[in-house]
């Protein structure tokens, strides 16, 4: 990936986990999807489109049938759409760039875990469906944010777990540095930056805004008077949004409709 250029900065090193690597032809169909509203192509556009990000057409066909075998597309008569799950993936992506916020009085939503005698693979999913809505595990089974986003919680969550508001007794802002590695994200959220104005191959810079998306996912989005000076979360979304709109141009270019 062409990341250094002799008349800018060396921009500083992306953690292992976030540095952009080559997508497959699977995540290069599902970068354009995702970003697309509806998210459906015609199967001719889609060939024309892979083609700027480096995918053949014998590649993709292949990458399309295991894609709609696995359930993460669905065949239309126009050619593909996500399926429902991925949809459901789509909306907490633009939510991650546009995250619906509040203003805040103080309180914090807590989660208390109450169900018993569940599986692993049951305690893993409901976790994963916890910190997807960005609460933060203070002790083994209680789950805690600020109550500043308006966001729809998961179906049958009052069927394992009791929902509370609560005000801590101490510092709000030493609590919230406690729950979250806020100068970790700040860091990683910068040397991102650093990165994203710099010149690069299509397939390359979809790959980037890729490791972009996974890294505003992990965003707590709190109250500002919680977060460290210069947080640089709206920066990032902002170069994320840019990026979208003009990846959301080459579709239209290529489907010529609206």
């Amino acid at each position: 990936m062409r990341m250094n250029d002799p008349a800018l900065p060396d921009a500083p090193a992306l953690p292992d986990d976030l540095r952009p690597r080559p997508l497959s032809a699977r995540s290069v169909v599902l970068s354009l999807l995702l970003g697309t509203h509806p998210p459906e192509l015609p199967a001719r556009e889609l060939g024309r489109l892979v083609e700027g990000f480096d995918v053949g057409g014998s590649t993709l066909r292949a990458a399309l049938s295991r894609m709609v075998a696995a359930g993460d597309l669905r065949r239309t008569e126009a050619g593909y759409r996500l399926s429902d799950r991925l949809v459901r993936r789509q909306r907490r992506q633009d939510e991650a760039v546009r995250p619906r916020t509040r203003a805040w009085d103080g309180d914090w939503e807590m989660v208390v875990v109450t169900a018993t005698g569940r599986g692993p693979a049951e305690r893993a999913d409901l976790r994963t469906r916890l910190a997807a809505l960005r609460l933060a595990e203070l002790r083994e089974g209680v789950w805690l944010r600020p109550a500043n986003l308006s966001r729809p919680l998961p179906a049958g969550l009052d069927r394992v777990a009791q929902r509370c508001t609560a005000r801590p007794a101490g510092s709000a802002r030493d609590l919230a540095a406690s729950l979250w590695p806020l100068d970790a994200w700040s860091g990683t959220a910068r040397a991102l930056l650093a990165h994203v104005g710099r010149p690069g191959r299509p397939a390359d810079r979809l790959a980037l805004f890729a490791a972009v998306v996974r890294h505003l996912l992990a965003d707590p989005v709190l109250p500002p008077g919680l977060l460290p000076a210069g947080w640089p979360g709206d920066a990032l979304r902002a170069a994320y949004a840019d990026y979208r709109r003009e990846l959301t141009g080459q579709v239209r270019a290529r489907v010529g409709g609206a």
